[in-house]
């Protein structure tokens, strides 16, 4: 668990205790990142406002340092851009302060149930090449740029290349669920995407499937 706040830290610390999980505590976001890559973890419990490192910077190094233990985000900044942020870095889940106890023991038994998958270095489509660690996207050798916002959507896509994926999903998973705005903004990111990846370089990679959703082209377009 990385808390800054002593108390509530000892409080929750002896509470998940209470609950069966052997809990470890460290409170800025230096030593978060160091017991992270030492140790094997079932699951990470990380605040965002920390001190030396906050907890953005805390998630985005572990992943790139190939650290997968499940990560539930625990903290009092509950706007929406905060939460799609955390899921974009590679958060698992996501809890606001004030919050329930028994919802926090829940969320990490499941998180711990389903465990940390092996994820893939990179993934292709042809020569369309994206690397979770680093964030790169790469088509034919070339690097594209792109805004949080897009690289979730691709990486949503890629890690469902070949498959027919709709508004819903998309938004489920690379909004945030219960989505309550425009579903057209999933229109919007999937014209970014095209004029990034596909018009330079006479591709058709990101498909229409009219009345359903979209597909990412396994090879690429």
């Amino acid at each position: 668990m990385v808390e800054d706040e002593v108390a509530l830290a000892e409080t929750v610390r002896h509470g998940l205790t209470q609950a069966g999980f052997v809990v470890e505590v460290v409170h800025n976001g230096e030593d978060a990142v160091r017991a992270a890559t030492e140790n094997p973890y079932d699951v990470i419990v990380l605040d965002i406002m920390l001190p030396k490192l906050n907890g953005y910077k805390v998630l985005e190094q572990i992943r790139e340092r190939g650290v997968w233990a499940p990560v539930l985000m625990l903290t009092a900044k509950d706007g929406d851009y905060d939460q799609t942020d955390a899921f974009d870095l590679g958060a698992d889940d996501y809890l606001t302060k004030p919050f329930s106890f028994i919802v926090l023991v829940a969320r990490l038994r499941a998180l711990i149930r389903r465990g940390a998958p092996e994820r893939p270095v990179v993934l292709i489509a042809g020569d369309l090449h994206l690397n979770p660690v680093r964030r790169r996207v790469e088509r034919a050798g070339q690097e594209i740029v792109l805004t949080h916002r897009e690289y979730g959507l691709l990486e949503f896509l890629m890690r469902h290349r070949g498959e027919t994926v709709s508004k819903t999903q998309i938004l489920e998973n690379v909004w945030n669920p219960g989505f309550e705005g425009d579903p057209n903004v999933v229109e919007v990111y999937i014209r970014y995407l095209r004029l990034k990846l596909d018009a330079p370089f006479e591709r058709n990679a990101i498909q229409t499937v009219r009345g359903m959703g979209y597909r990412l082209d396994p090879d690429g377009g």
